[in-house]
Protein backbone atom coordinates (compact mmCIF):
# COMPACT_ATOMS: atom_id res chain seq x y z
CA UNK A 1 0.00 0.00 0.00
CA UNK A 2 1.11 3.56 -1.13
CA UNK A 3 2.05 5.40 1.96
CA UNK A 4 -0.23 8.23 1.95
CA UNK A 5 2.23 10.95 2.95
CA UNK A 6 4.79 9.62 0.54
CA UNK A 7 2.20 10.40 -2.30
CA UNK A 8 1.66 14.09 -1.13
CA UNK A 9 4.95 14.46 -1.63
CA UNK A 10 5.23 13.02 -4.80
CA UNK A 11 2.81 15.84 -6.10
CA UNK A 12 5.04 18.64 -5.40
CA UNK A 13 8.12 17.43 -5.86
CA UNK A 14 11.24 17.02 -3.44
CA UNK A 15 11.64 19.99 -0.87
CA UNK A 16 13.45 20.52 2.15
CA UNK A 17 10.65 20.29 5.44
CA UNK A 18 12.40 23.88 6.21
CA UNK A 19 12.05 25.27 2.85
CA UNK A 20 11.51 28.83 2.80
CA UNK A 21 8.01 31.09 3.40
CA UNK A 22 8.01 34.48 2.60
CA UNK A 23 7.66 37.09 4.97
CA UNK A 24 7.95 40.16 3.27
CA UNK A 25 5.89 42.28 0.97
CA UNK A 26 6.77 44.65 -1.77
CA UNK A 27 3.61 47.02 -1.50
CA UNK A 28 2.05 48.74 -3.98
CA UNK A 29 2.63 52.27 -4.13
CA UNK A 30 -1.21 53.81 -4.78
CA UNK A 31 -2.04 57.05 -5.70
CA UNK A 32 -6.09 56.67 -5.62
CA UNK A 33 -9.05 57.75 -4.51
CA UNK A 34 -11.74 56.92 -1.52
CA UNK A 35 -14.88 56.34 -2.90
CA UNK A 36 -18.08 56.06 -0.58
CA UNK A 37 -20.84 53.53 -0.93
CA UNK A 38 -23.12 56.68 -1.04
CA UNK A 39 -23.69 57.34 -4.86
CA UNK A 40 -23.93 60.73 -4.12
CA UNK A 41 -20.17 60.17 -3.15
CA UNK A 42 -18.99 58.35 -5.64
CA UNK A 43 -16.10 60.30 -7.86
CA UNK A 44 -15.23 62.67 -5.63
CA UNK A 45 -11.52 63.00 -5.04
CA UNK A 46 -10.58 62.06 -1.28
CA UNK A 47 -6.67 63.15 -0.33
CA UNK A 48 -5.11 60.08 -1.02
CA UNK A 49 -1.54 61.01 -1.49
CA UNK A 50 1.73 59.10 -1.28
CA UNK A 51 0.06 55.89 0.24
CA UNK A 52 -1.43 57.56 3.40
CA UNK A 53 -5.31 58.02 3.15
CA UNK A 54 -7.07 61.21 4.66
CA UNK A 55 -8.43 59.28 8.02
CA UNK A 56 -10.50 61.82 9.18
CA UNK A 57 -12.58 61.75 5.90
CA UNK A 58 -12.80 57.79 6.60
CA UNK A 59 -14.04 58.13 10.28
CA UNK A 60 -16.17 61.26 8.81
CA UNK A 61 -17.85 58.45 6.37
CA UNK A 62 -17.91 56.03 9.19
CA UNK A 63 -19.37 58.56 11.63
CA UNK A 64 -22.61 58.40 8.88
CA UNK A 65 -22.61 54.52 8.87
CA UNK A 66 -21.03 54.33 5.35
CA UNK A 67 -19.31 51.50 3.88
CA UNK A 68 -16.08 52.88 2.21
CA UNK A 69 -14.28 51.28 -1.22
CA UNK A 70 -10.92 51.90 -1.25
CA UNK A 71 -9.86 52.46 -5.35
CA UNK A 72 -6.23 53.00 -6.13
CA UNK A 73 -6.46 55.02 -9.59
CA UNK A 74 -2.80 53.91 -10.01
CA UNK A 75 -3.44 50.11 -9.28
CA UNK A 76 -6.58 48.85 -10.17
CA UNK A 77 -5.66 48.09 -13.78
CA UNK A 78 -2.34 46.39 -13.26
CA UNK A 79 -3.15 43.20 -13.38
CA UNK A 80 -2.21 40.22 -10.52
CA UNK A 81 -0.13 37.64 -10.76
CA UNK A 82 -1.95 34.27 -11.50
CA UNK A 83 -1.99 32.09 -7.99
CA UNK A 84 -1.00 28.87 -10.24
CA UNK A 85 2.08 30.69 -11.11
CA UNK A 86 3.49 30.60 -7.27
CA UNK A 87 2.69 26.79 -7.37
CA UNK A 88 4.92 26.48 -10.10
CA UNK A 89 7.80 27.77 -7.22
CA UNK A 90 7.28 24.46 -5.92
CA UNK A 91 7.92 26.03 -2.00
CA UNK A 92 4.73 25.91 0.55
CA UNK A 93 2.43 28.94 -0.04
CA UNK A 94 0.77 30.89 3.23
CA UNK A 95 -2.68 32.21 2.33
CA UNK A 96 -5.17 33.86 4.77
CA UNK A 97 -9.15 34.09 4.94
CA UNK A 98 -11.20 37.09 5.95
CA UNK A 99 -14.81 37.88 5.71
CA UNK A 100 -16.61 40.86 4.71
CA UNK A 101 -17.63 43.13 7.88
CA UNK A 102 -21.06 44.34 8.37
CA UNK A 103 -20.28 47.88 9.47
CA UNK A 104 -17.47 50.22 9.29
CA UNK A 105 -16.17 49.68 12.97
CA UNK A 106 -15.59 46.18 11.41
CA UNK A 107 -13.68 47.85 8.39
CA UNK A 108 -11.90 49.23 10.92
CA UNK A 109 -11.15 46.26 12.73
CA UNK A 110 -10.39 44.74 9.42
CA UNK A 111 -8.00 47.47 8.38
CA UNK A 112 -6.07 46.88 11.59
CA UNK A 113 -5.78 43.16 10.95
CA UNK A 114 -4.74 43.83 7.54
CA UNK A 115 -2.05 46.17 8.66
CA UNK A 116 -0.52 43.59 11.48
CA UNK A 117 -0.71 40.62 9.10
CA UNK A 118 1.30 42.58 6.32
CA UNK A 119 4.23 41.94 7.96
CA UNK A 120 4.08 38.18 7.58
CA UNK A 121 3.89 38.26 3.46
CA UNK A 122 0.81 36.34 2.96
CA UNK A 123 0.70 35.19 -0.60
CA UNK A 124 -2.06 35.64 -1.42
CA UNK A 125 -5.66 35.88 0.82
CA UNK A 126 -9.46 35.83 0.47
CA UNK A 127 -12.33 37.15 1.19
CA UNK A 128 -15.64 34.92 1.58
CA UNK A 129 -18.73 35.99 -0.26
CA UNK A 130 -22.24 36.03 2.01
CA UNK A 131 -24.76 33.16 2.08
CA UNK A 132 -27.02 33.68 -1.34
CA UNK A 133 -24.57 36.33 -2.48
CA UNK A 134 -25.93 38.55 0.78
CA UNK A 135 -22.23 40.30 1.21
CA UNK A 136 -21.44 40.85 -2.75
CA UNK A 137 -20.99 45.11 -2.42
CA UNK A 138 -18.52 43.91 0.56
CA UNK A 139 -17.18 41.60 -0.77
CA UNK A 140 -16.28 43.57 -4.21
CA UNK A 141 -15.23 46.69 -1.65
CA UNK A 142 -12.73 44.78 0.57
CA UNK A 143 -11.08 42.70 -2.30
CA UNK A 144 -10.38 46.42 -3.28
CA UNK A 145 -8.87 47.77 0.01
CA UNK A 146 -6.82 44.66 0.55
CA UNK A 147 -5.54 44.52 -2.39
CA UNK A 148 -4.95 48.28 -3.30
CA UNK A 149 -4.18 49.54 0.53
CA UNK A 150 -2.33 46.48 2.02
CA UNK A 151 -0.61 44.98 -1.60
CA UNK A 152 -2.03 41.88 -1.09
CA UNK A 153 -2.57 39.65 -3.69
CA UNK A 154 -6.83 39.35 -3.41
CA UNK A 155 -8.73 36.00 -4.41
CA UNK A 156 -12.41 37.31 -3.77
CA UNK A 157 -14.98 34.05 -3.13
CA UNK A 158 -17.82 33.87 -6.06
CA UNK A 159 -20.68 32.25 -5.87
CA UNK A 160 -23.72 30.66 -7.68
CA UNK A 161 -26.72 30.90 -4.88
CA UNK A 162 -29.67 32.95 -6.09
CA UNK A 163 -27.41 34.62 -9.35
CA UNK A 164 -28.35 34.48 -12.79
CA UNK A 165 -25.05 34.08 -15.08
CA UNK A 166 -25.45 37.61 -16.46
CA UNK A 167 -24.82 38.39 -12.22
CA UNK A 168 -22.13 36.44 -11.91
CA UNK A 169 -20.48 37.74 -15.22
CA UNK A 170 -21.27 40.92 -13.94
CA UNK A 171 -18.88 40.77 -10.50
CA UNK A 172 -16.36 38.91 -12.21
CA UNK A 173 -16.53 42.28 -14.91
CA UNK A 174 -15.64 44.49 -11.86
CA UNK A 175 -13.25 42.52 -10.57
CA UNK A 176 -11.42 41.80 -13.36
CA UNK A 177 -11.23 45.78 -14.86
CA UNK A 178 -9.94 46.01 -11.08
CA UNK A 179 -6.78 43.61 -11.64
CA UNK A 180 -8.03 40.73 -10.01
CA UNK A 181 -6.89 37.74 -11.85
CA UNK A 182 -8.02 34.71 -9.01
CA UNK A 183 -11.25 34.32 -7.86
CA UNK A 184 -12.35 31.25 -5.80
CA UNK A 185 -15.60 29.62 -7.78
CA UNK A 186 -18.14 28.12 -5.65
CA UNK A 187 -22.02 27.14 -5.43
CA UNK A 188 -22.31 28.66 -2.42
CA UNK A 189 -24.39 28.22 0.57
CA UNK A 190 -28.47 28.67 0.77
CA UNK A 191 -29.70 31.57 2.41
CA UNK A 192 -31.59 30.64 5.79
CA UNK A 193 -35.04 29.07 4.60
CA UNK A 194 -34.20 29.10 0.72
CA UNK A 195 -35.13 26.23 -0.57
CA UNK A 196 -32.92 24.27 -3.16
CA UNK A 197 -35.37 24.01 -6.00
CA UNK A 198 -35.46 27.82 -5.84
CA UNK A 199 -32.03 28.84 -4.69
CA UNK A 200 -30.27 28.31 -8.69
CA UNK A 201 -31.31 30.15 -11.31
CA UNK A 202 -29.75 30.49 -15.40
CA UNK A 203 -28.39 26.81 -15.37
CA UNK A 204 -25.98 27.76 -12.65
CA UNK A 205 -26.42 24.99 -10.04
CA UNK A 206 -22.74 23.43 -8.82
CA UNK A 207 -19.29 25.44 -8.66
CA UNK A 208 -17.98 23.75 -12.01
CA UNK A 209 -20.76 25.98 -13.55
CA UNK A 210 -19.29 28.77 -11.95
CA UNK A 211 -16.00 27.30 -13.38
CA UNK A 212 -16.93 26.89 -16.62
CA UNK A 213 -18.66 30.22 -16.82
CA UNK A 214 -15.77 32.48 -15.46
CA UNK A 215 -13.09 30.67 -17.97
CA UNK A 216 -15.28 31.44 -20.88
CA UNK A 217 -15.37 35.04 -19.86
CA UNK A 218 -11.62 35.53 -19.07
CA UNK A 219 -9.71 32.35 -19.96
CA UNK A 220 -6.64 33.96 -18.04
CA UNK A 221 -8.32 34.16 -14.58
CA UNK A 222 -6.84 31.11 -11.96
CA UNK A 223 -9.67 29.64 -10.15
CA UNK A 224 -9.71 28.12 -7.02
CA UNK A 225 -11.96 25.62 -5.82
CA UNK A 226 -13.31 23.69 -2.31
CA UNK A 227 -12.27 20.42 -0.94
CA UNK A 228 -13.55 18.39 1.73
CA UNK A 229 -11.39 16.13 3.34
CA UNK A 230 -14.07 14.46 5.23
CA UNK A 231 -16.44 14.46 2.38
CA UNK A 232 -19.17 17.78 1.77
CA UNK A 233 -22.29 17.44 4.28
CA UNK A 234 -24.58 17.14 1.39
CA UNK A 235 -22.80 14.52 -0.61
CA UNK A 236 -24.43 11.15 -0.40
CA UNK A 237 -20.88 9.56 -0.84
CA UNK A 238 -17.23 10.18 -0.96
CA UNK A 239 -16.85 9.29 -4.39
CA UNK A 240 -20.04 11.38 -5.35
CA UNK A 241 -17.86 14.32 -3.62
CA UNK A 242 -14.93 13.20 -5.57
CA UNK A 243 -16.59 13.04 -8.98
CA UNK A 244 -17.94 16.47 -8.46
CA UNK A 245 -14.50 17.92 -7.77
CA UNK A 246 -13.38 16.68 -10.41
CA UNK A 247 -16.10 18.06 -13.13
CA UNK A 248 -14.57 21.54 -11.35
CA UNK A 249 -10.76 20.70 -11.48
CA UNK A 250 -11.74 19.56 -15.86
CA UNK A 251 -13.82 22.72 -15.85
CA UNK A 252 -10.77 24.98 -15.33
CA UNK A 253 -9.76 25.29 -12.04
CA UNK A 254 -6.02 25.65 -10.81
CA UNK A 255 -5.90 24.38 -7.64
CA UNK A 256 -8.06 22.96 -4.52
CA UNK A 257 -8.41 24.72 -0.90
CA UNK A 258 -9.80 22.18 1.94
CA UNK A 259 -12.32 22.53 4.22
CA UNK A 260 -10.75 22.87 7.74
CA UNK A 261 -9.83 19.79 9.13
CA UNK A 262 -8.32 18.84 13.10
CA UNK A 263 -6.68 15.38 11.91
CA UNK A 264 -4.25 15.14 8.75
CA UNK A 265 -4.84 11.85 8.22
CA UNK A 266 -7.63 13.02 6.59
CA UNK A 267 -5.93 15.50 4.38
CA UNK A 268 -4.00 12.56 3.55
CA UNK A 269 -6.42 10.00 2.67
CA UNK A 270 -8.33 13.12 0.75
CA UNK A 271 -5.30 13.45 -1.52
CA UNK A 272 -4.76 9.56 -2.24
CA UNK A 273 -8.46 9.53 -3.21
CA UNK A 274 -7.95 12.48 -5.43
CA UNK A 275 -4.92 11.11 -7.56
CA UNK A 276 -6.81 8.12 -7.84
CA UNK A 277 -9.57 9.75 -9.41
CA UNK A 278 -7.39 11.55 -11.40
CA UNK A 279 -7.47 15.00 -9.72
CA UNK A 280 -3.85 16.39 -10.02
CA UNK A 281 -3.89 20.19 -9.36
CA UNK A 282 -2.65 21.24 -5.71
CA UNK A 283 -4.42 20.43 -3.03
CA UNK A 284 -4.02 23.45 0.01
CA UNK A 285 -4.78 22.31 3.29
CA UNK A 286 -7.12 24.76 4.99
CA UNK A 287 -6.37 25.11 9.01
CA UNK A 288 -8.46 27.11 11.88
CA UNK A 289 -6.71 27.84 14.87
CA UNK A 290 -9.54 26.99 17.54
CA UNK A 291 -10.49 29.82 19.98
CA UNK A 292 -13.04 28.19 21.95
CA UNK A 293 -15.25 25.23 22.17
CA UNK A 294 -18.16 26.16 21.34
CA UNK A 295 -17.06 28.30 18.32
CA UNK A 296 -15.67 25.01 17.16
CA UNK A 297 -18.08 22.88 17.25
CA UNK A 298 -20.44 25.06 15.80
CA UNK A 299 -18.12 25.38 12.39
CA UNK A 300 -17.87 21.71 12.46
CA UNK A 301 -21.57 20.65 12.62
CA UNK A 302 -22.05 23.19 9.62
CA UNK A 303 -18.92 21.66 7.61
CA UNK A 304 -18.90 18.53 8.98
CA UNK A 305 -15.53 18.25 9.89
CA UNK A 306 -14.21 16.14 12.86
CA UNK A 307 -13.14 16.85 16.14
CA UNK A 308 -10.03 14.80 17.38
CA UNK A 309 -11.29 13.25 21.27
CA UNK A 310 -7.35 14.29 22.43
CA UNK A 311 -8.08 18.13 20.96
CA UNK A 312 -11.59 18.22 22.82
CA UNK A 313 -9.92 16.69 25.93
CA UNK A 314 -7.57 19.74 25.96
CA UNK A 315 -10.16 22.39 25.58
CA UNK A 316 -12.24 20.81 28.08
CA UNK A 317 -9.75 20.84 30.44
CA UNK A 318 -8.27 24.27 30.09
CA UNK A 319 -12.14 25.09 31.37
CA UNK A 320 -13.33 29.25 31.16
CA UNK A 321 -9.91 30.50 30.43
CA UNK A 322 -10.01 31.55 26.45
CA UNK A 323 -6.09 32.77 26.70
CA UNK A 324 -5.39 29.07 27.36
CA UNK A 325 -7.77 27.80 24.97
CA UNK A 326 -6.38 29.63 22.21
CA UNK A 327 -2.47 28.86 23.01
CA UNK A 328 -3.58 25.39 22.47
CA UNK A 329 -5.33 26.34 19.45
CA UNK A 330 -2.35 27.81 17.89
CA UNK A 331 -0.20 24.75 19.11
CA UNK A 332 -2.84 22.34 18.27
CA UNK A 333 -2.44 23.93 14.26
CA UNK A 334 1.08 24.85 14.37
CA UNK A 335 1.81 20.71 14.69
CA UNK A 336 -0.64 20.66 12.14
CA UNK A 337 1.39 22.73 9.58
CA UNK A 338 4.80 21.84 10.42
CA UNK A 339 3.73 18.34 9.65
CA UNK A 340 1.75 19.19 6.61
CA UNK A 341 4.69 20.97 4.85
CA UNK A 342 7.36 18.56 6.02
CA UNK A 343 4.97 15.96 4.22
CA UNK A 344 4.73 18.11 0.99
CA UNK A 345 1.78 20.03 1.13
CA UNK A 346 1.93 22.88 -0.93
CA UNK A 347 1.38 24.88 1.72
CA UNK A 348 -1.41 26.21 4.03
CA UNK A 349 -4.12 28.47 3.61
CA UNK A 350 -5.80 30.00 7.26
CA UNK A 351 -9.32 30.68 8.23
CA UNK A 352 -8.17 33.43 10.81
CA UNK A 353 -11.76 35.00 11.15
CA UNK A 354 -10.33 38.42 10.79
CA UNK A 355 -8.35 37.99 13.59
CA UNK A 356 -4.66 38.84 13.55
CA UNK A 357 -3.01 37.24 16.40
CA UNK A 358 -3.24 33.51 15.97
CA UNK A 359 -1.88 34.02 12.46
CA UNK A 360 1.07 36.28 14.02
CA UNK A 361 2.09 33.73 16.65
CA UNK A 362 1.71 30.83 13.58
CA UNK A 363 4.26 32.89 11.76
CA UNK A 364 6.52 32.68 14.62
CA UNK A 365 6.46 29.86 15.24
CA UNK A 366 6.61 28.22 12.10
CA UNK A 367 10.08 30.64 11.68
CA UNK A 368 11.84 28.91 14.86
Amino acid sequence: MIDRRQSVRADVGRRSPEAPVRTTLSPRKPSGILVAANPGERGKPGTQRGGVRDDRRWRSAAAEGRIIEFVSAATSSQPDRPISELFAEKRPLRSLEFYPPKDEVGVEALRQTAAALRRIGPDFVSITYGAGGSTQARTAQMSALLRDEFAFTVMPHLTAVSHTRAEVAAVAHTHYERGIRNIMALRGDLPNGSPAATAFKDGLHYGSDVVALLKELHPDLCLGVAGYPEKHPEAPSFEADLVNLKRKVDAGASFVTTQLFFDNEAYYRFVERCRAAGIGVPIVPGIMPVLSLKQVTRITSMCGASLPGRLIRRIEAAGDQPEIIEALGVDWALTQIRDLIANGAPGYHLYILNRARSALTLAAGLAA
